[in-house]
């Protein structure tokens, strides 16, 4: 009897032993599932964040000057290219030469220089359309106050959806660089090839942009009053996060005259 009982608590103890083994074997096992899952995963994970970090770039590039002015509750998207109307004017109107002038924002009013030598097509476009009047009453529908410094101007729509009736390229005399001091005129582009029409912008701080814009022009005077006058004064509220849409002051050329 007692031998029988001695056997039956020795096959408990090593039923026991058995289900902490196998206990213990689960665990082991899962814990290494678990190890290579979270190899595969990392990877991935890194893979995720760097794609969203270049993405956040592409998309805030993307939305650099040419885009249409943000709406609330909307996102910045291109406008559809539109189907050419006009030519664009040829390269030899720039005659390869320094041209002056001045431009008249609201009140204040800019003095301008013109680089025909270094960017032919886009100062050809800029005095033609100048000297055809095209640009009085056009708005400057977008301010950018945070991380880019820009105004941009030359849109007859207002929302920066506007152009000529045509659109030309390829970019010239862009920054090596991509650093645009303060005072640079460029084109606009919405960052597709050839995507340039009536729209430029000012820069009224140095700005560095990770792609490249034709500079065609400086400000030669009035930089600070335009600075007082507009920039300063920031975008709409509903633009106060991103720092990226309409100027605070409505923004218009009321002069342009080149020579």
């Amino acid at each position: 009897m007692a031998a029988r009982s001695a056997r039956e608590r020795a096959e408990r103890e090593a039923r026991r032993r058995n289900r902490l083994y196998t206990a213990r074997r689960t665990v082991h096992e899962q814990q290494v599932r678990r190890r290579r899952r979270d190899d595969v995963i990392a990877p991935i994970v890194l893979l995720v964040v760097v794609a969203l970090a270049v993405t956040a770039q592409v998309l805030y590039f993307t939305s650099g000057p040419g885009k249409p002015a943000p709406k609330p509750s909307s996102s910045a998207t291109a406008s559809p290219t539109p189907t050419p109307t006009a030519t664009v004017p040829p390269k030899a109107l720039s005659e390869n030469r320094t041209w002056t002038g001045s431009m008249t924002l609201n009140t204040t009013k800019l003095g301008i220089s013109l680089d025909g030598k270094a960017a032919p097509q886009a100062v050809a476009n800029f005095v033609s359309l100048a000297q055809q009047g095209f640009y009085q009453g056009s708005a400057c529908p977008r301010l950018t106050v945070k991380q880019l410094f820009v105004l941009q101007c030359g849109d007859p729509n207002g929302d920066g959806s506007g152009g000529p009736g045509y659109s030309f390229g390829p970019i010239e005399n862009a920054p090596k660089d991509g650093v645009y001091p303060a005072g640079t005129i460029a084109m606009a582009n919405t960052g597709q090839p050839d995507s340039q029409g009536s729209q430029f912008f000012i820069v009224y701080k140095e700005t560095t942009l990770p792609a490249g814009y034709t500079v065609f022009g400086r400000v030669t005077s009035g930089l600070p009053e335009l600075e007082t006058a507009i920039t300063d004064k920031g975008v709409v509220p509903s633009a106060a996060t991103t720092g990226d849409g309409a100027p605070a002051v409505k923004t218009t050329i009321t002069a342009l005259s080149v020579h």
